[in-house]
């Protein structure tokens, strides 16, 4: 096997060295909080693409900030009993994807909600208001500005309020609610199952937005993380506040929000990934104290795994 990273002992050993602020617990239980003060006015219509066996809707709330955020939502038709439920996120840039995708997940008895990343590909609404940079990227996004500025905390509490909702809704089961995703996906679920402990499974692929200072180091900064060595090269040059940008990256960092976890998870990694880098990956997996289990794609980078899909499936599925 090639090596890209560090050898497969190495990696399962590995926690991570981007930094954790000293107030960390502190900055989430204060996000929470914002989060739970916002009254989400959630709008729920029909959408144009239907099925035979489910019912599909178009659902809009309101988030942190005041920004509306869509999800697709789609529900086994002529529900009987309270469902399972599947929280499903994308990876960076791109949006909730086709209606089809969710169908089997509904087939089989869920409730799936599939979120649009504010300011992303999707119908989300970013509602800005930060001061500095924010060019090539979210992670730098409010990079500049007041730590609770930062782009992707209001993103990971959009996965959050997100997951409040579909256990408030009647038809749901509220104790059989998962996540799943890949790439900002895996990050995006990382983040929801921190933050709303009642998940009770995440399925975590090969996640992005972990150990900032760690990607740096490796020069793996080329493609999802390029804005790391761009804000580096037009704010501080010589790194002289480098030890203060990855501390304050550290609010952001799934490595360090997954100790939170207490979900059910099942991690898959690509050892040959050179977008977000095996070590990264690793470092998330081994900070989380749930029950967990590793699937390893040794000859495989960012890219479609296969049997994966149905080894999630089989997984994400309720007795």
């Amino acid at each position: 096997m090639a090596v890209v990273d560090m050898p497969l002992a190495e990696l399962q050993q590995y926690k991570g060295i981007n930094p954790r602020p000293d107030d960390f617990d502190q900055y989430w239980d204060k996000a929470i909080c914002e989060m739970k003060a916002v009254e989400p006015n959630v709008e729920i219509t029909r959408s144009e693409f239907q099925v035979s066996f489910a019912d599909c809707f178009d659902m809009y709330f309101t988030g942190v900030r005041g920004a509306r955020i869509y999800a697709k939502l789609l529900k086994p038709k002529d529900i009987k009993r309270k469902c399972p439920a599947l929280l499903e996120f994308h990876g960076y840039s791109g949006s909730s994807g086709d209606w089809f995708s969710k169908l089997p997940y509904v087939a089989e008895g869920f409730i799936v909600a599939s979120l649009d990343c504010r300011g992303q590909g999707g119908s989300s609404e970013d509602s800005g208001g930060v001061k500095g940079n924010t060019l090539h990227g979210h992670i730098i996004r409010g990079l500049n500005d007041k730590p609770e500025n930062l782009l992707f905390r209001q993103i990971f509490l959009d996965t959050a309020q997100l997951a409040s909702i579909v256990m408030g809704m009647d038809e749901v089961d509220e104790t059989k609610v998962a996540a799943t995703g890949g790439s900002q996906g895996g990050a995006l679920t990382t983040a929801c199952g921190a933050l709303e402990p009642r998940i009770k499974k995440l399925a975590i692929t090969f996640p992005f937005l972990s150990d900032y200072k760690r990607v740096l180091e490796l020069d793996f900064e080329t493609e999802a993380y390029i804005e790391l060595r761009d804000y580096f090269r037009r704010y501080d040059p010589l790194h002289e506040q480098e030890n203060e940008i990855f501390s304050r990256l550290g609010y952001i960092d799934v490595h360090n929000l997954a100790k939170k976890i207490k979900s059910e998870v099942l991690f898959t990694a690509s050892l040959r990934d050179n977008i977000c880098p095996p070590s990264t990956q690793f470092a998330v997996y081994n900070n989380i104290d749930s029950s967990k289990q590793m699937l390893i794609y040794h000859d495989f980078g960012h890219e479609g795994l296969p049997l994966l899909s149905d080894k999630v499936f089989d997984f994400l599925k309720f007795d």
